[in-house]
């Protein structure tokens, strides 16, 4: 049967790798650090695979421009204390192995930074399995389209061949302004309703349906 999709496209934090608990832990306790009220854990999961001055900017609207820099040593810390015992969600290596396998593209666009995602590709055994990578220090945030755009340009796959994964409505509205199809996935940073909300294909409750349904569908 012919593939509905050459290139797909994964989010990491949520998606991929089990980290929304550990990255919303790190946002409150740095704020703690600068004598800030921390963001309750609901405003914390919905920033997210933003990059850092948008999510900083919906997390901690009375945080000043120019304390960002300090947010973001104090996030990073707190982050890279526990980042090692991060792991990637049951089934995720042997999805992307076995869609590697089959013939697709493989890529990741992440909220990460390029020395973040780096140290995450090595600690889950990942490295190497993706055709192409972009995150958010590199390109414009989520839900600007560019990350697919660049992917799909470098790996020479256009829209309509190309699905992106995410745990966030950011991943799939990404999608929708790329104009790509894009999937969902609930046991993440979002809710199920929230991303139902941006009509994407489907949205599955875990790594097992979701390699079910690409299977059937992709």
């Amino acid at each position: 049967m012919a593939k509905r999709f050459e290139l797909i496209v994964f989010d990491w934090d949520g998606t991929l790798m089990d980290s929304a608990a550990a990255i919303v832990a790190s946002i409150q306790a740095a704020a703690i650090d600068l004598g800030l009220p921390p963001p309750t854990e609901d405003k914390a999961r919905h920033v997210i695979g933003l990059g850092l001055r948008e999510a900083l900017s919906y997390a901690l609207p009375e945080l000043e421009a120019g304390r960002h820099l300090q947010m973001a040593e104090r996030y990073g810390h707190h982050y890279r204390a526990q980042d090692q015992d991060l792991k990637l969600f049951d089934g995720a290596e042997s999805l992307v192995r076995d869609l590697a396998a089959a013939g697709y593209a493989l890529a990741v666009a992440t909220g990460k930074s390029r020395a973040g995602l780096n140290r995450a590709l090595a600690a889950s055994g990942l490295a190497g399995r993706f055709h192409a990578t972009r995150c958010a220090d590199e390109c414009h945030s989520k839900p600007h389209p560019q990350m697919l755009e660049q992917l799909m340009e470098e790996l020479g796959v256009p829209p309509s061949l190309t699905l992106m994964i995410g745990d966030t409505t950011h991943d799939l509205e990404m999608a929708r302004n790329a104009g790509t199809s894009a999937l969902g996935v609930s046991y993440g940073a979002h809710s199920r309703e929230a991303l139902e909300s941006m009509a994407a294909l489907r949205c599955v409750d875990s790594v097992a349906e979701l390699s079910a349904w690409l299977k059937q569908h992709a």
